[in-house]
């Protein structure tokens, strides 16, 4: 392995099959489009050309150069053979391998090449200049149905956007999980050059990625990898502001984590970091199982005491007398402005998901003077993050409690089937069952009138448009004419 300067850095002996690179290597300087500063010489012990392990070494460690020194039958050198990356490939092919050249007889300025490919890399991704801390590259492995893998992308698009990341690229490779790295490791090393190419520096995985599969990948390639729980879970973190909030999603992070420590383990630098660095992930290295067992221990002892407490409020509030009417939905469906409307509050609403993630209540005044509390949750998602939904259970618990449950769905959304089903999985999940539901169909507004008439026929619901006050009578309604009859014996 020879630096720029000329100097050797490594040396290396391995087999006549295969040599073990070190791990010293990935702490070699790398900047933004940059090469790795060093390019690897070795010998091929039967004059073959580059091969497919040559390439993917080239890819994934982001060499400025690689060659192989052919050796004769006699044990002379022969051959060489070299390649290097491309600023942008063509046909699929993301390097180029050069002319093959007698030893001896080399003609190749290799700084002023080197120089001049960095030159390119840097001028492609300044093209794409952004003002963000992350540029991730989004991918899902699946083998459902293409309509299916697309609304799941879509999710994770509006997820990695939640979380101030801007999306530089996604891919779909519809295949069988690879149980080492997820993807084809050849689907692998084209996604390592286009973040070079791009000025990426994350990867966000659509699916779940177990310890295995994240050592795989990281110890692979010098990005940052999170997967969809990881990305949640840095969402929840970021909007959490209450200290009941921030212990839960610590929780949270901590249990998610706990499988993936793994002490020295330069992954681990690439993996707690998350998006921005949130929660436990500050501690990156620092963390050991022994002390992420007794932070658990910790938070659950203090969730416990949250948990007390809410149950003192609640029977307070039994005590009133007042009806209990809890807000449910999907993530960004608009319940925070249904409350806001209702009631004439001012919380914090965004067009984004997870905006509001401590629950708020509220008295609300129904026009024939009934009274009752409404209460904002926190949004569902799909398969949200069961570490996630244990350390909310404190939350959550305040459902059970409900007379009433609004469910709010989003009728504007090409994904409002799975939606519902997301949610009903959910309270089903949470015995929740039994509440009588009332569903809502916020956002009438982007839709036809005919459109949302035959919505509201086929699941039951009542249409609504959360920002405008005049198209809640009929919600209004129905919510007092069934807290009136929960009322009676």
């Amino acid at each position: 392995m020879i630096d720029r300067k000329g100097i050797t850095q490594y040396v290396i002996v391995g087999r006549d099959q295969q040599i073990l690179l070190p791990d010293e290597i990935h702490k070699y300087r790398i900047g933004k489009g940059r090469l790795k500063g060093l390019r690897l010489i070795h010998t091929h012990l039967k004059n073959e050309s580059l091969t497919e392990d040559d390439m993917m070494d080239l890819a994934f460690l982001r060499l400025d150069l690689i060659c192989a020194l052919g050796v004769s039958k006699n044990g002379m050198p022969d051959t060489v053979y070299s390649a290097h990356l491309l600023p942008e490939g063509s046909n699929n092919v993301n390097w180029e391998v050069l002319p093959p050249a007698p030893y001896g007889n080399l003609d190749i300025d290799c700084l002023r090449l080197i120089l001049s490919l960095e030159e390119e890399f840097a001028k492609k991704a300044s093209t794409r200049k952004i003002d963000a801390a992350d540029r991730a590259i989004l991918i899902s492995v699946t083998t459902d149905p293409k309509g299916t893998a697309t609304e799941s992308m879509e999710e994770l698009k509006e997820l990695a956007r939640s979380s101030g990341t801007h999306i530089v690229d996604t891919l779909i490779q519809y295949r069988k999980a690879d149980p080492r790295f997820m993807l084809g490791k050849g689907k692998l090393s084209e996604l390592v050059i286009l973040a070079l190419q791009s000025d990426a520096n994350l990867l966000i995985f659509d699916q779940n990625l177990n310890s295995s599969q994240v050592r795989s990948i990281t110890d692979t390639t010098e990005m940052r990898v999170v997967d969809r729980t990881q990305l949640i879970l840095d969402i929840f973190a970021r909007r959490a502001h209450t200290r009941e909030g921030k212990i839960q999603v610590e929780l949270a992070q901590l249990k998610y984590l706990l499988p993936r420590l793994i002490e020295k383990n330069t992954a681990m630098s690439r993996l707690t970091g998350g998006i921005g660095g949130r929660g436990p992930g500050e501690t990156k290295l620092e963390i050991n199982r022994r002390r992420a067992h007794d932070r658990i221990r910790r938070l659950e002892k203090e969730l416990a005491t949250v948990r007390k407490q809410r149950a003192q409020r609640r029977a307070k509030r039994k005590k009133q007398g007042l009806p209990i009417i809890s807000i449910i939905g999907y993530t960004n469906v608009g319940k925070s402005t249904l409350l806001n409307t209702l009631t004439k509050s001012k919380i914090l609403t965004e067009n984004r998901l997870f905006a509001t993630l401590d629950p708020t209540s509220r008295r609300l005044r129904f026009p024939r003077d009934t009274e009752a509390i409404i209460t904002d949750t926190v949004g569902f998602i799909r398969d949200l993050p069961k570490d996630l939904v244990t350390a909310f259970r404190a939350t959550f618990e305040e459902l059970k409690d409900a007379d009433l449950l609004l469910h709010v769905i989003d009728i504007s959304s090409p994904r409002l089937k799975q939606q519902m089903k997301s949610v009903e999985q959910i309270v089903e999940s949470l015995d929740l069952n039994a509440i009588t539901t009332l569903k809502v169909l916020n956002k009438a507004d982007l839709v036809s009138k005919d459109f949302a008439e035959t919505q509201c026929s086929q699941i039951d619901a009542i249409a609504v448009s959360a920002r405008n006050p005049g198209t809640l009578n009929p919600l209004i309604e129905a919510m007092e004419a069934r807290i009136r009859n929960l009322a009676q014996p």
